[in-house]
């Protein structure tokens, strides 16, 4: 075997092994225990449905042939597969890192404010505050840069990738195009490394998170309590008054009806009150019936390779100047 053929193989080999640990690493969103917790409130949906109450009816409710069998799931799978390679290859050397942000936010804020003498607080106060910190900077910044995929019609062509599943299983939190992935890669690099500079100015070198299993705790918790129901055909709702608070699955299902007033609402990711103060909210039970899309069929979204250059083609049509015509004399 040859030097570039070993080289494939254990690329492949490593990359496939590590697409397998999603399921044991429990800062992945499709982990075993945020599965069954997803399961376990989907019982009491199934317990009210009509479907049969057995053990063959449980898993057509679960996984009916009409969402695992759709085209759109295939495009899910490939879309992860094949942008853990992309990620790997080709985006790893020019995503943001963490620690050099984090030093230079200390530096700043040293040169800024003078040396901070470090609050004299026990170590359990400093990992909550520190964990609930990164907890809500993370939250805030992905909802912020949600709202940009949204608002901004160049973002929009490659997150409209996303929004083509035409049906939701929990793998379509990997449904996306790799220009998303990298924005969101840089967007979590540059979160952490502020919070993590703030926290070391304020608190000093002995920083800590409360964790579960390595996942912030609140992380932890919020994909416990059916984070994979979001992308999925059962409908979860917290109720009127938690959906102020919180984005409950059933909202995330709003935000991927094919009908355009749904688009631009509930982008949040645990919390509800980003979307509240962008006026972009709405609750469960004010969405009324509809189909999951980007309203209707999309264009050159339809084949594994349209998903990724489609995006390209349309922003580039938006860059090329358009010929304004003479008027006529």
């Amino acid at each position: 075997m040859s030097f570039w053929e070993t080289l494939t193989d254990n690329v492949l080999s490593q990359n496939l092994w590590q697409l397998a640990g999603y399921l044991t690493d429990a800062n992945k969103r499709i982990y075993w225990v945020y599965l069954l917790g997803a399961l376990g409130l989907a019982l009491p949906v199934f317990w009210a449905s009509q479907a049969p109450k057995t053990l063959k009816g449980l898993a057509g409710f679960l996984f009916p042939a009409s969402v695992y069998r759709h085209r759109s799931v295939r495009h899910d799978l490939g879309l992860w597969i094949v942008n853990r390679f992309i990620r790997v290859g080709l985006l790893a050397p020019v995503i943001l890192t963490m620690v050099p942000i984090a030093l230079g936010t200390t530096e700043v804020l040293e040169w800024a404010f003078g040396p901070l003498q470090h609050l004299a607080l026990s170590a359990t106060t400093v990992a909550a505050l520190f964990t609930l910190m990164l907890f809500i900077a993370d939250d805030f910044t992905r909802f912020f840069l949600h709202w940009l995929l949204h608002r901004v019609p160049l973002l929009w062509d490659f997150h409209k990738v996303h929004h083509s599943a035409e049906v939701l299983t929990p793998m379509t939190i990997y449904r996306s195009h790799p220009v998303e992935s990298y924005l969101y890669a840089c967007r979590m690099a540059l979160t952490q490394g502020l919070v993590v500079g703030l926290g070391y100015y304020l608190f000093g070198p002995t920083l800590t998170m409360q964790d579960i299993l390595g996942a912030n705790v609140f992380v932890f918790l919020f994909n416990l309590m059916g984070s994979n129901l979001r992308h999925s055909h059962i409908w979860v709702s917290w109720g009127d008054t938690l959906e102020n608070w919180f984005i409950s699955p059933a909202q995330h299902q709003v935000h991927h009806s094919e009908e355009r007033r749904h688009w631009d609402t509930n982008m949040g990711s645990a919390l509800a009150i980003w979307d509240r103060l962008w006026g972009t909210l709405i609750k469960a039970s004010e969405a009324g019936e509809f189909k999951f899309g980007a309203g209707g069929k999309v264009e050159g979204h339809d084949t594994l390779a349209g998903l990724y250059l489609t995006p390209f083609k349309d922003a580039f049509a938006r860059l090329k100047p358009r010929r304004v015509s003479a008027k006529a004399e």
